[in-house]
């Protein structure tokens, strides 16, 4: 890895913008140049809007000479294609909305753009954002940076590949069932679910209502800091020193729900919370009651489904087998189930949130494997049986639908691959979760971009 602007965290490049050693117009061209060169290997973007880009950046410019930069001005950021951008197709992954061109921008979009930020380009997601990895009929499948015969994950996998490879600074995402935690994740990136309900997204694409957060990707935390509070619109501490935190009563739960977990994955998540126990915090270990998500995530998001896009089963468009899949299971919904799930929400929620009487943070696991082959998702882990469709990645949702907010962060390598640790809070502990997962990013010290892999570099 160079040293180019293009890695440069936020705080490094906005401060090279105001004293005017580089330029947001070069900064742009240089994050195009190497989406060009790039993504026919990566497949991180659906399409990349060089157009609106040079116009931000020739802005962003403007902005820096006249003093009134916002906090984004001149940064490469990119857009998840569940995203409305003005002017440009919103696919959501989907054949069915190959040719939609969005006549307004989401409200996540339209705060970027105040902040001043240069949109390069919307990136891959799976069809409807309905997996945790990034395939869809449109085209090749998201691949990982660190290895492209893997996956970045999803649903924000193409996000997170955006990220990892230097083609944007910082990736717009949303996760609704770990679809930001999971790519982070395998992307050797830190990803932030904020609380649920924290940050509208008006006039935006609608799934996972009852939990999808929208938040950020980025290669540091002070960048997903700063994004946050764009997103947000609250201000937060953007640059300098880790703050000295008082000690965190940490709930370390190693193995929740007992689901099997790569021994090698678990152990550096347990050497990571030891470094959080070196810092001076509580570390007990805890075994977590986080049973019966899946009895309330699965017909809710199913019933959506149902509702605003079951007509595509009478349609003529072709759908990916997952998708389809899951409007045949909303037809067959039994009402009542529905009702439990959503009589059992509330429950649970309470039931998460009690934790947080006796503890500050709950630490887990991101995911129980690194990020594993194109189109092979796990059948074993550790020696037992795993279903497909949660196996490799059992930890985040349940978060999901407790509606705390949860940070990913690297925690290190297992042949080559990220594996990281999570960071779960109080609802509304947000920026005190992310000072935390601060500290242990500058304890931890690791440089995941210098292992990048070569193969996907074409001349």
């Amino acid at each position: 890895m160079d040293d180019g602007p293009l890695w440069w965290p936020v705080q490094r490049l906005v401060d090279a913008y105001r004293h005017g050693s580089v330029s947001p117009v070069e900064v742009a061209e240089l994050a195009l140049e190497r989406i060009d060169r790039v993504d026919p290997t990566l497949h991180a973007f659906v399409l990349t809007t060089p157009d609106l880009a040079h116009r931000q950046a020739v802005e962003a410019e403007a902005a820096y000479r006249n003093g009134h930069a916002g906090p984004l001005a001149g940064v490469p950021v990119s857009i998840k294609d569940a995203f409305h951008v003005e002017g440009h197709v919103t696919t959501l992954g989907s054949l069915a909305h190959a040719d939609d061109v969005a006549a307004h921008d989401s409200g996540s979009v339209r705060r970027l753009r105040r902040a001043g930020a240069v949109i390069v380009g919307k990136t891959n997601v799976p069809e409807f954002c309905q997996s945790a990895t990034t395939d869809n009929l449109l085209g090749p499948d998201t691949a990982n940076p660190f290895d492209p015969d893997r996956t970045a994950g999803g649903s924000s996998g193409g996000a997170a590949a955006a990220v990892a490879s230097g083609t944007s600074t910082v990736g717009l995402g949303s996760d609704g069932g770990g679809s930001i935690r999971i790519p982070a994740s395998f992307c050797g990136l830190v990803g932030l679910k904020p609380t649920y309900g924290a940050i509208d997204d008006a006039d935006g694409f609608r799934a996972f209502s009852p939990f999808i957060s929208v938040g950020p990707l980025a290669r540091c935390v002070a960048d997903a800091r700063r994004l946050l509070s764009v997103l947000s619109g609250k201000g937060v501490r953007m640059a300098g020193t880790p703050p000295r935190l008082s000690p965190r009563r940490v709930a370390w739960c190693a193995k929740p729900e007992g689901r099997p977990i790569d021994a090698d994955v678990s152990a550096l998540a347990a050497a990571a919370v030891k470094q959080l126990a070196a810092c001076g915090h509580d570390v007990t270990p805890v075994e977590l009651n986080l049973a019966g998500w899946e009895e309330i995530f699965g017909p809710l998001v199913l019933a959506e489904e149902g509702e605003r896009r079951g007509h595509l089963l009478r349609g003529s468009h072709q759908l990916t087998w997952y998708h389809k899949r899951s409007l045949m299971a909303a037809e067959r919904l039994d009402p009542a189930v529905l009702t439990r799930a959503r009589s059992d929400l509330a429950d649970y929620r309470k039931r998460v949130d009690r934790y947080f009487r006796d503890y500050d943070v709950i630490a887990t696991p991101a995911t129980a494997t690194t990020a594993f082959q194109l189109g092979h998702r796990p059948e074993i882990i550790a020696g037992e049986r795993v279903a497909r469709l949660w196996g490799a990645f059992p930890f985040a949702v349940p978060f999901n639908v407790s509606g705390h907010p949860a940070v990913v962060l690297p925690a290190g390598f297992v042949d080559g691959l990220p594996a990281a640790l999570q960071l779960v809070g109080r609802y509304g502990s947000d920026n005190e979760l992310l000072s935390l997962a601060e500290q242990l990013e500058t304890e931890l010290d690791l440089h995941p971009f210098d292992r990048l892999s070569p193969r996907w570099e074409t001349s």
